[in-house]
């Protein structure tokens, strides 16, 4: 954890292959930097799928109320957390590889807790959906995710953690 700029801003996501580092961006997005801090520190993200991944584009999971339902994963991706939505949080950050991005609805304020991850440059969803963190290290686990919508067998967050808490 040596490289880790900032532990209280910065999220850990264990995957199948191995850790993910996120460095969050509370300057840019503080509202949704500080709803993924609270649904870590809760563990309402560890165990939920990624059940939205299509190739090239990005691997969208984070639905904490249908996302740990093995016998219902269908439903996984029309929920959020019991938490009130979030008022969007555009910036002029682009929708690079390795962002992290509030999945919402057609309602730009509907963002609550899913979220996804940019394969590639994605640019042309920059100014319609908040960025609020970045892959710093462990981007090739997030590469070997199972493709789908939804995977057959999704791949999952085992756990997430803020680093200040490890």
């Amino acid at each position: 954890m040596a490289d880790i700029k900032d532990p209280e801003n910065t999220v850990l996501i264990e995957l199948k292959d191995g850790t993910v580092t996120i460095e969050l961006l509370p300057d840019v997005a503080p509202r949704h930097v500080e709803r993924m801090k609270e649904l870590a520190r809760e563990g309402a993200y560890d165990g939920v799928v990624f059940h939205r991944v299509i190739e090239g584009f990005m691997a969208q999971t984070g639905d904490v109320e249908h996302g740990k339902d093995a016998a219902n994963l269908r439903r996984a991706g029309t929920g959020g957390s019991s938490k009130p939505d979030l008022p969007a949080e555009f910036s002029k950050l682009p929708h690079d590889r390795g962002t992290l991005g509030a999945a919402r609805s057609q309602n730009p304020n509907s963002a609550n807790s899913q979220f996804f991850i940019n394969f590639s440059d994605n640019h042309f969803l920059n100014g319609q959906y908040t960025v609020y963190g970045r892959v710093v290290s462990g981007m090739e686990h997030v590469d070997k995710i199972v493709r789908g919508e939804p995977p057959a067998n999704p791949d999952m967050m085992i756990s997430v953690k803020v680093a200040a808490d490890v």
